[in-house]
């Protein structure tokens, strides 16, 4: 079943499923391009692994009181009853340490014959917008080595919430992005910006130069991604949407949500 929503569902955000979506979604966008891009050039999906270190709120070390225990103890003698009060000291609640590994799947577009690297496609994940984390300080390492080279980077944001990548000038107004920087045009760069209620846009996927662009259909994609997941029936449509919506878009919504509920009704 189609999703309620024309462009992407914001329900996905906050939701379990979005690792799921993440990958299924760029699984996806290959699909569509290699038709598309074949056979000078081919789609790979590669894995970017980030480690992981120590939250910022520390769990510590955290000692009970004694516990008091009724039942029969090996070390005490029996009661008339059978059993007896025992004092067992209880343990200490301390944290393994142990690393933490998160893996995020992008793409690249390379030249067949010869292996170049010609595209980067990027989607980005909650922590990836996360201010300060590993996954934002790991990808920004990244994102800075693609634009000191003569590779393009694709940079797609479905997330409202979290901090914004950094730019030179204000990007302009909507709640979703869709970066487009151009190895030869750079500092410049191409922004496709969109709203809640807006379908998702065409965007134009740059190769080698003297190559036209290859169109991607965003909407497209998402809608198939979508229905083979089956998101319809395991997204929980009753929760409240994080990053709180405005009052006339949470209003929106619900209109459309009733319409939805209303439409699977036997």
């Amino acid at each position: 079943m189609p999703s309620p929503f024309p462009g992407i569902d914001p329900f996905l955000e906050s939701s379990p499923f979005w690792t799921d979506f993440h990958g299924n979604f760029l699984y996806a966008v290959r699909e569509f391009l290699v038709p598309k891009v074949r056979p000078k050039y081919v789609v790979l999906a590669q894995v970017q692994v980030t480690v992981m270190r120590e939250p910022d709120e520390k769990i510590g070390t955290i000692v009970p009181d004694v516990v008091v225990v009724e039942g029969e103890s090996p070390l005490m003698p029996e009661t008339e009853s059978g059993s007896v009060s025992v004092a067992v000291a209880a343990p200490a609640i301390v944290r393994l340490a142990f690393t933490q590994k998160q893996e995020q799947v992008y793409l690249e577009i390379r030249e067949r014959e010869t292996r170049r690297l010609v595209t980067v496609i990027k989607l980005l994940s909650p922590s990836n917008k996360r201010f300060g984390s590993p996954a934002w300080g790991d990808y920004l390492k990244k994102r800075d080595a693609i634009f000191s080279s003569d590779v393009h980077l694709v940079e797609l944001d479905l997330l409202r919430g979290g901090v914004r990548m950094p730019m030179g000038d204000p990007l302009p107004e909507g709640n979703y992005y869709a970066i487009i920087s151009r190895s030869y045009r750079r500092p410049y760069c191409e922004v496709y910006a969109w709203k809640l209620r807006d379908p998702m846009p065409m965007i134009p996927i740059p190769l080698l130069k003297g190559d036209p662009d290859v169109l991607l259909d965003l909407q497209a994609v998402f809608n198939t991604v979508y229905d083979r997941a089956g998101y319809d029936y395991s997204l929980d449509y009753t929760r409240e949407i994080e990053p709180p919506l405005k009052p006339e878009d949470a209003q929106w919504v619900k209109e459309l949500l009733d319409k939805f509920f209303a439409s699977r009704r036997p």
